[in-house]
């Protein structure tokens, strides 16, 4: 019997979402916790299923925030590393008239394109019935493989 049910490595960073405009008629924005892969776990987690993340983020203060919210859904977070050298990244969030959205990413780069291979717990990974990964942390060519699994 595997430990997890689900482990996911990719992306966690901070959606930045309109949420009405101020007096000034400036957009207010709102901080939400984004990344498609522990929104994937955290609904996972909801239904009962073990889930692990692996990634990177900033530690900074949007990184610690990141951390204590993917904890209280439960998901574990033994391979998630806080970086000192990089921020976590930030998206700003365009609803359209249409419904659909534009994502607007500042990172320069961000913590999540910077995971390295070594930073990789491959037990965790082996220990899953399942992995699913994101592909947005991969758009940097510093992005590693994950470690050799034979």
């Amino acid at each position: 019997m595997k430990r997890f049910d689900v482990t996911a490595l990719g992306e966690l960073l901070i959606d930045f979402t309109e949420q009405g405009r101020s007096s000034q008629g400036n957009a207010l924005l709102e901080v939400n916790p984004g990344g498609a892969p522990c929104n994937v776990l955290a609904m996972l987690q909801k239904l009962g299923k073990k889930t692990a993340f692996i990634g990177k983020v900033g530690d900074d203060r949007f990184g610690k925030l990141l951390k204590q919210k993917i904890e209280s859904a439960g998901i574990d977070t033994g391979n998630l590393i806080l970086d000192r050298d990089y921020n976590t990244t930030l998206t700003f969030v365009e609803t359209l008239e249409n419904g659909d959205r534009d994502f607007s990413f500042y990172r320069n780069p961000g913590a999540d394109r910077m995971l390295k291979k070594e930073e990789v717990r491959a037990d965790v990974i082996i220990d899953s019935n399942i992995f699913h990964f994101g592909t947005l942390s991969m758009t940097h060519e510093a992005c590693g493989r994950p470690p050799d699994m034979r």
